[in-house]
């Protein structure tokens, strides 16, 4: 019975997941919108190692380098929310503006298979669109021009991953990756003197999976003392991205319905260029159930996608993170905050996004960097075949800049979660 009532929280959690309107910076105009795939809190407050990162105890999963989860002995249900708070400015006629939202940001379930093998999958917004735009221009006493860009929709990520242990040293593990989803654009211009609309509209239906391969070599180099390696790929691009283009005439009715469209142009696209390869390599120091830290570079291929006619091109990005956890003393009940793992991290990336601010003349990219904290809080009851824990995180930074008259986004997300970790398949013994 708590098996199907976990099962049932699963599914009414992901489809709540997935009607979330979480549009909310700026850049979202671009491409896919706004990226929200990112790791689980105890991860990301870690500045988002993860290649290199085998959690020393046995209550959480890795998904994002799969081969990592050597340690991982229970069964594991995370549920994850995120508040983003954004504050946004430009020096384009000084405007600037805050914006906020909240959303569940993870749901996953994690077991063991045996003692080398374990398994694990996870929903997540992948990305998402919700912004409205609005330009004019006066183009005589009478007549003035109206610029609306407006977008909307979201795609999530459903993930399955398996790790296998091969010997003491070496882990592997391959993840697949399920996009899918819906996100539109719309440029409509009209103009005071008229009411007749034209627009531009791009709609775009994903169904589309890929694969992430990892590796993992851990080595002790002495009692308590470990090094660690990781690598991971992901690979392979199938599936359908069918974006359909239409320029048309029409006119709006009292309740904002078209009326009377003329269709002038329509044209359907495919391509595979929304999720490209990223590769990542980390390489990880610690002390056992003490303290860990490590460092991580991230790539991910740039990519040409089509957007309202016209090929958009992603650049290369690449991701800088360090980061890493301190445990005060694992067995020390008398002191609750000496349980407590705490983790800390920072990050750089060159962005994917390279684009012409409106009255500039020269290309800018669109940085990101962030400072990251956090903790992991056990519960009460805690012990080796019961771990379960409340993990908050923080993260801090800035993307974008106010050169060429772009965006800045500073922004303060806050992350809570519970993971409930429990040993759920027990041998039963008689004497």
């Amino acid at each position: 019975m708590k098996k199907l009532s976990l099962l049932s929280t699963i599914i009414g959690t992901c489809l709540l997941t997935q009607a979330q309107t979480i549009g909310n910076s700026p850049y979202a105009v671009y491409g896919i919108g706004d990226e929200k795939y990112d790791n689980t809190i105890d991860i990301g407050a870690m500045g988002g190692i993860s290649t290199a990162y085998v959690n020393d105890l046995n209550n959480k999963f890795n998904f994002a380098n799969s081969a990592a989860n050597q340690n991982f002995g229970l069964t594991s249900f995370s549920i994850e929310g995120t508040n983003e708070n954004n504050f946004l400015r430009t020096n384009y006629q000084n405007n600037s503006l805050a914006k906020k939202s909240v959303y569940l940001s993870n749901v996953s379930l994690a077991f063991p298979l045996s003692k080398s093998m374990k398994f694990g999958v996870r929903f997540q917004p992948y990305s998402s669109k919700m912004y409205t735009i609005v330009t004019k221009d006066q183009i005589d006493e009478n007549t003035t021009s109206i610029n609306r860009f407006m977008g909307k929709g979201s795609i999530s990520i459903v993930q399955g991953a398996l790790s296998f242990k091969i010997n003491e040293d070496i882990s592997l593990g391959l993840r697949s990756n399920t996009y899918f989803g819906r996100i539109s654009d719309t440029e409509e211009l009209s103009y005071s003197s008229a009411d007749l609309v034209n627009g531009y509209e791009n709609s775009t239906k994903i169904l589309a999976y890929n694969f992430t391969a990892g590796g993992i070599y851990q080595r002790k180099l002495s009692k308590d003392k470990k090094l660690t390696l990781g690598g991971t790929y992901t690979f392979g691009n199938l599936g359908t991205v069918t974006t359909q283009y239409t320029n048309s005439t029409y006119y709006y009715i009292g309740d904002g319905t078209k009326k009377s469209q003329t269709i002038l142009d329509s044209k359907e696209y495919g391509g595979k260029g929304y999720f490209p390869m990223e590769a990542s390599v980390g390489v990880g120091y610690g002390k056992d159930l003490h303290w860990f830290l490590s460092t991580q570079f991230d790539y991910k291929k740039g990519e040409t996608i089509w957007f309202l006619s016209k090929p958009f091109q992603y650049q290369d990005a690449y991701k800088f993170s360090f980061g890493g956890w301190i445990l005060p003393s694992v067995n020390n009940f008398r002191n609750y905050f000496s349980r407590v793992v705490y983790r800390y991290g920072v990050y750089y990336q060159k962005g994917s996004l390279r684009i012409i601010p409106k009255g500039s003349t020269s290309p800018s990219l669109v940085n990101e960097f962030a400072i990251t904290g956090g903790a992991s809080l056990p519960f009460a009851n805690a012990n080796i075949n019961k771990l379960s824990y409340l993990d908050l995180g923080i993260e801090i930074g800035q993307r974008g800049s106010l050169q060429n008259n772009l965006v800045r986004q500073t922004f303060v997300n806050l992350k809570v979660g519970i993971n409930f970790a429990d040993l759920w398949f027990r041998k039963v013994q008689y004497d």
